[in-house]
């Protein structure tokens, strides 16, 4: 059983990669802009909540979280189809804790970098 709590940790970690990878970095912010404005625009509501999947990082990681399950077969306390399920929603969870906290070490990050830069501006001006 250790073995598989282990796994569900170490399995999170790409889906929370993935999920963060595609909602949040320069790199898809095109198909981001573009999925956003469909998921606005759009008249039919499959085509709005189709869209908004790739602008959500909670929702997304749902998908990724399938994909990796069907990519590994893992299973979480039951060799049928239950294990998927209770895999399932326990790998989005912590996947989602890694982006939250990812999320706040960004900007903490962030925060020192401004910081660091009104201090190095005050001395230059001096």
């Amino acid at each position: 059983m250790t073995d598989k709590l282990i796994t569900l940790f170490i399995l999170a970690i790409p889906i929370a990669c993935i999920a963060w990878t595609v909602t949040h970095e320069e790199i898809f912010l095109e198909l981001r802009d573009y999925c956003k404005k469909k998921s606005e625009q759009s008249i039919s509501i499959f085509k709005k909540k189709f869209f908004y999947v790739f602008t959500c990082e909670y929702c997304f990681s749902h998908y990724v979280t399938i994909l990796m399950l069907l990519l590994t077969g893992y299973k979480l306390l039951f060799d049928d189809w239950r294990g998927y399920l209770v895999s399932g929603f326990s790998l989005v969870w912590i996947a989602n804790i890694y982006m939250n906290l990812y999320g706040l070490l960004r900007i903490d990050i962030k925060k020192e970098r401004i910081q660091t830069e009104k201090e190095e501006k005050k001395l230059d001006e001096t």
